[in-house]
């Protein structure tokens, strides 16, 4: 009887727990979205700037919902063309869906993801990793301060829609999450890119078989105003290769740099270069990086084993996946874990190991990507570099200004204090300008 009273306590705890944490999200809500609160002036989440960041950005999505994009129409347009191949694990149903309507947004936010936070609390108390005292804890985790690569990756794309739209042509360099603009500008300021062939004009394609016209192709070149980069297709370094199949595709790292040279507070003083060179806060960070080891016979890295990189020690660590959440329909959901860990240690299509090695030279990567968001866009606050170790040298392929951290490990303390000022000073350019 005695076991039996504790065990009811326990769970009426955790039950009152769970309660007292969902009303406390849903009065950071009610405060964004009813009450049009500030956020410098949030009375909720004190202390906790993650949940303060996390929850103002949520909010965010309505604000932006037909704002223009920098790439996509609206901000709207921009969620469900990113999300439409995004499920949450073991669900089979794509994230686009909820995002096509204001309702079913609505729907989510104050339905769906609480349930989503608790099926999480409890698959991780499954797993043993915490006691049924600890369900409400974790609970509170995801729903208020979430780690997962998916909900870094919204925040980093909310906060990009947000600057972008707000400062509009004092940071003009959202331009370069056009490929043929970063590259062009790239060779402008020096940077080592992927060449391009910029002749000939037009190029045809033929499938050596096929007969009256079919398996041809012609590109225009970008060069002369087509809508194709016509490019080489590069190979591995040695180093590189030999952590890799021998059909693997050209395997990248995944740079992540934060610029607060984008600060309001900066781009809108009319001193601005005198304020940066007396004030240290303006500046570049290099947040993480992460090898993304591609699979055999895959045409591309998008398909690879997430292999994290201690940036001081430059050793490559263990590897992961985020494929169980791309994993769509009801077939696929049944067989779907809800998590993945970081727990490989070689690569699965060689069985070569790839945690514990390094790479020549290996801060040149990161060192790269600083001065390169320093060069082309200092303006923005996240950039997601995309590194190339080839046989013909290291090359920059491209640039992501929604990027997605790839489950690499970063200073969060560090990540959240940008994050948290780039809202307070968006947030208040916002009640002052019309948009």
């Amino acid at each position: 009887k005695k076991w039996m009273r504790h065990t009811f306590w326990l769970v009426l705890t955790t039950v009152i727990n769970v309660i007292l944490t969902v009303f406390e999200y849903y009065r950071g809500l009610w405060y964004y979205l009813v009450s049009n609160g500030t956020y410098a002036n949030c009375p909720y989440f004190k202390g906790n700037v993650h949940a303060r960041v996390h929850v103002y950005s949520l909010s965010l999505i309505f604000y932006l919902w037909d704002k223009p994009h920098y790439r996509n129409g609206t901000f709207q347009q921009d969620q469900v063309k990113n999300l439409r191949n995004v499920a949450v694990p073991g669900t089979g149903i794509p994230l686009s869906w909820f995002t096509k309507w204001k309702i079913t947004t609505y729907f989510f936010l104050i339905f769906v993801y609480p349930v989503i936070a608790l099926v999480s609390a409890l698959n991780i108390n499954l797993n043993g990793s915490v006691g049924l005292a600890g369900i409400s804890k974790s609970f509170g985790e995801q729903l208020l301060t979430p780690e997962d690569w998916f909900s870094f990756w919204r925040l980093n794309c909310r906060l990009a829609s947000f600057h972008s739209l707000l400062m509009g042509d004092k940071a003009p360099n959202y331009l370069m999450e056009n490929k043929w603009d970063f590259l062009m500008k790239a060779t402008e300021f020096s940077v080592p890119v992927s060449p391009l062939w910029k002749e000939p004009a037009r190029i045809v394609v033929k499938d050596k078989n096929e007969e009256g016209g079919m398996g041809i192709q012609f590109f225009n070149n970008a060069s002369h105003g087509g809508q194709w980069i016509i490019q080489e297709a590069y190979k591995n370094s040695d180093e590189l290769a030999k952590l890799l199949p021998h059909d693997a595709p050209l395997s990248t790292f995944r740079v992540i740099t934060a610029s607060t040279l984008g600060l309001p507070s900066l781009l809108n003083n009319c001193d601005k270069f005198k304020l940066q060179k007396e004030n240290e806060v303006y500046k570049v960070f290099t947040m993480s990086c992460v090898f993304r080891a591609g699979r055999g016979g895959s045409l591309t890295d998008h398909s690879s084993i997430l292999f994290d990189v201690d940036m001081q020690s430059e050793i490559i660590g263990n590897g992961t996946t985020n494929d169980h959440w791309y994993r769509l329909g009801p077939v696929k959901a049944l067989n779907t874990p809800w998590l993945s860990h970081h727990n490989i240690t070689h690569h699965p299509d060689s069985n070569v190991k790839v945690t514990g090695e390094t790479i020549s030279n290996f801060s040149s990567v990161w060192k790269l990507c600083e001065e390169s968001h320093r060069k082309l866009l200092p303006d923005v606050p996240l950039a997601g570099w995309d590194v190339a170790l080839t046989e013909k040298g290291m090359f920059l392929l491209e640039v992501n200004l929604s990027c997605n951290f790839f489950r690499g490990t970063f200073n969060k303390a560090l990540y959240f204090s940008i994050m948290d000022r780039y809202m307070k000073e968006l947030d208040e350019i916002r009640r002052t300008t019309r948009h």
